[in-house]
């Protein structure tokens, strides 16, 4: 009976034609309903013990090329042997994952292949400027590269599953979290996150170049009170719809082959259990295939939550409210099967779950050859190769954004003869890689100092003081080092060198490990002595460049007042020096435009463009309206902003009508003229404006954008569609649609310096 049972499950695997979940696939709906079929006739074989190990992930954190020592890992190897576990995390390399899947190929009963999940949030080893940073670019195209390309990167190590995209939305710069993400806009978060899916996933899942996709967190992560992380979520269901859920529901349609929940919760819920948005909306109302993995733990959670008294509780509100896989959880496979012979649950919901897992390992190719994605050939030849390291250069150059230029002090003149390069990041080589780097290796990046070095003309003298230290030690994900927050040895060294040198590059910002998981702040300025040491160099030389290195938006307030010229470099990754470098001194002109706002200060977070009115919108009196005492209420440097070398002339907004209705639509076009004596790339920015709805409206919202190209005197004209989908909300009845009556729309470089027009939908 073992071997016809084998040989059938072998049988299946052979005659599977592997083919993905998305809407990008070019399966047929023949070929889809034939994977069904397979999928329904693996778990037909299976037993209720076979089917909860599907459903559980462990982290690799033993190595599996060898003796598994300590309890714990003995008994995660025994049931590995036995196929009672459908995934791991955390396990790399083409030798590790080789063996881990060996074990499960050669010892279990069904023999079904597990799916090898890791963190490839921004490269796998060749890394790309972090999520926050990428999406100053506002280049969807460069988006999907960098994910193919890390994509690429990680399936030549052996792994089929990525934890990314993140599409947070995160209105907070106190939440560290947010430099994974792509800031504060539901409509740039959704275009970015489709990309990603494009490129990590590609046209075919099977292919030996594209991973799995991982939607998180579902949902309201971002939107933790007061930026402090796993924080409680408070919003109302109107906000959850029009402004957390839609990066989401198009990573669903765009058929992202897997979802991760929450830590959070939202309303006295947590999202692991929230039936609402797993089962109701996702898999029912969206009629999404995939499955959703929990966040590490996150089920087990829920005692700390206070919804649960012990695991078996929490396994029964997670596995109902629709979480498919455990991830290192162990709630599971400690309670699950009690659960369905206790008849707790039906058996039914574990199938369901099951079936969604089995259906991504068909899709990924892994019945057809658990070992596809162990080739060491193509490990060695693809990662951190060249052609990505290529790649890493052009995405860190777009991801600049050059925040402030007086007296064009920018790029630097062969009339300077000498530059004194201070700051604690500027001889940095680790910092460049930023948070959740995978497997970069430590110290990797190219320096701001290497990167001035190399593009600085021959007729510069390059100086270098290190000014304010970091933290001695090893820095990593658990310790993270800080900038040093006493020690002034190195001013006198630095104050010298600058007073003596024609201009300054003051390179600071954060530390990498700043900014992350579990690095919620409530300082977002310059940490340690830098302050300090920025205000004694201003004091000898005026003439100074801020290269800015971060994962959140600071406060820049005293800088903008007193330094000339402010560049945002983020986390560039492994090219992050030349990148800077090539900006600096005019071999690229910087296009990159803000993703999130900069406040004035701590106390405006959380800040964001898109607000509302209020009922008190303008100063009628002295008081009482919606505003600070003490400060300005709106941003230091707003989202969509950022300046070029060149000028970008905007004609006047053409609309093709002033009204539509139904299914019509309406254009509105602008003239766009380089009318500066450099090549450039701008970002055209549409915004609109419902005035009257069934609910409170922002006073603006993104809706579209178009990145151009554009050679000194050259113009092009940029054109929008407008219809009704494009200005639907979620509304008073609980619905989808669009209000009759007036709206604006504007067109600008950024979301305050707008043109501004009306139109009529009937």
């Amino acid at each position: 009976m073992k071997k016809n049972i084998i040989l059938l499950v072998v049988g299946i695997a052979l005659s599977l034609n592997a083919c993905k979940v998305s809407s990008q696939s070019n399966k047929s709906p023949q070929q889809e309903k034939n994977i069904e079929q397979k999928v329904d006739s693996v778990l037909a074989l299976m037993t209720l013990e076979e089917k909860v190990g599907q459903m559980v992930q462990y982290n690799g954190s033993w190595d599996v090329t060898g003796p598994a020592t300590g309890t714990t890992n003995e008994k995660k190897l025994e049931r590995l042997k036995k196929g009672l576990v459908g995934s791991m995390l955390n396990v790399v390399s083409v030798k590790n994952t080789r063996e881990a899947q060996r074990l499960i190929i050669e010892n279990s009963r069904l023999k079904i292949p597990l799916i090898f999940g890791y963190d490839v949030i921004h490269g796998y080893k060749t890394m790309f400027p972090v999520p926050l940073g990428e999406t100053a670019s506002w280049d969807m195209i460069l988006a999907e590269k960098t994910a193919a390309a890390a994509a690429r990167e990680t399936a030549a190590s052996g792994i089929h599953w990525t934890f990314a995209p993140m599409m947070d939305v995160s209105r907070d710069a106190r939440w560290g979290r947010i430099m994974e993400g792509a800031g504060e806009d539901p409509f740039l978060n959704a275009e970015i996150a489709v990309a990603q899916i494009k490129g990590f996933q590609g046209s075919d899942l099977a292919s030996e170049n594209t991973i799995a996709a991982c939607a998180k967190h579902f949902a309201g992560y971002g939107f933790a009170e007061a930026g402090r992380d796993y924080n409680t979520v408070n919003i109302g269901v109107y906000e959850l719809q029009n402004t957390i859920l839609p990066p989401f529901k198009a990573a669903a349609n765009a058929g992202v082959a897997t979802f991760m929940n929450s830590f959070n919760e939202i309303d006295g819920v947590p999202a692991t259990s929230s039936s609402y948005l797993q089962r109701e909306l996702l898999k029912e109302d969206w009629n999404w295939d995939g499955f959703i993995v929990s966040d590490w733990g996150s089920i087990s959670e829920m005692i700390s939550h206070g919804v649960a008294r012990n695991k078996k509780e929490a396994t029964l509100l997670a596995i109902k409210g629709g979480s498919d896989m455990d991830m290192e959880g162990g709630a599971y496979e400690s309670s699950l099967i009690s659960l369905v012979e206790e008849g707790e649950i039906s058996e039914d919901l574990i199938h369901d779950s099951v079936k969604r897992i089995l259906r991504i390992k068909f899709h990924l190719g892994l019945f057809d050859d658990p070992y596809k994605y162990c080739d060491e050939s193509f490990e060695k030849s693809e990662v951190y190769s060249d052609k990505n390291q290529q790649l890493a250069l052009e995405a860190a150059k777009k991801s600049i954004v050059l925040l402030k230029n007086e007296n064009n002090i920018l790029p630097i003149q062969n009339k300077v003869k000498s530059i004194a390069v201070i700051g604690p990041l500027a001889n940095d080589k680790d910092s460049p890689l930023g948070n959740w780097r995978a497997q970069a290796i430590q110290n990797s990046a190219v320096s701001v100092l290497e990167g001035i070095k190399k593009h600085a003309p021959t007729s510069i003298k390059i100086n270098y003081a290190e000014g304010a230290k970091l933290s001695t030690g090893e820095r990593n994900f658990l310790s993270p080092l800080t900038i040093n927050k006493n020690d002034k040895s190195g001013f006198e060294e630095a104050i010298n060198l600058a007073e003596n040198s024609d201009l300054v590059i003051l390179v600071v910002g954060e530390d990498a490990f700043q900014s992350g998981e579990g690095r919620s702040q409530t300082n977002i300025g310059f940490l340690g002595v830098q302050n300090e040491l920025m205000k004694e160099i201003q004091k000898v030389n005026k003439n100074m460049i801020m290269v800015l290195m971060n994962g959140r938006p600071m406060d820049l307030t005293w800088s903008d007042q007193n330094i000339p010229a402010i560049v945002e470099t983020w986390f560039l990754g492994s090219q992050h020096g030349n990148a800077v470098g090539e900006v600096l001194f005019g071999k690229y002109n910087p296009s990159g435009k803000l993703p999130v706002s900069f406040p004035r200060n701590v106390g405006q977070e959380p800040l964001y463009y898109n607000q509302k009115s209020t009922g008190r919108p303008n100063a009628n009196s002295e008081v009482t309206y919606s505003h600070y005492t003490d400060a300005g209420r709106d941003a230091l440097f707003p989202f969509g902003f950022g300046l070029s070398y060149t000028n970008f002339e905007y004609g006047k907004i053409q609309l093709s009508s002033d009204s539509f209705s139904g299914s019509e639509e309406i254009k509105a076009s602008i003239e766009i003229k380089n009318t500066g004596k450099m090549a450039g790339a701008e970002v055209v920015q549409l915004y609109i404006r419902d005035l009257f709805a069934s609910i409170t409206r922002p006073i603006k919202e993104l809706k579209g954008f178009e990145k151009i190209y554009l050679e000194p005197g050259a113009s092009k004209k940029v054109e929008f569609t407008i219809d009704k989908e494009l200005l639907s909300y979620f509304g008073r009845d609980k619905k989808w649609g669009t209000d009759p009556g007036k709206f604006y729309l504007f067109i600008g470089p950024n979301s305050t310096e707008l043109q501004q027009v009306e139109f009529q939908y009937k």
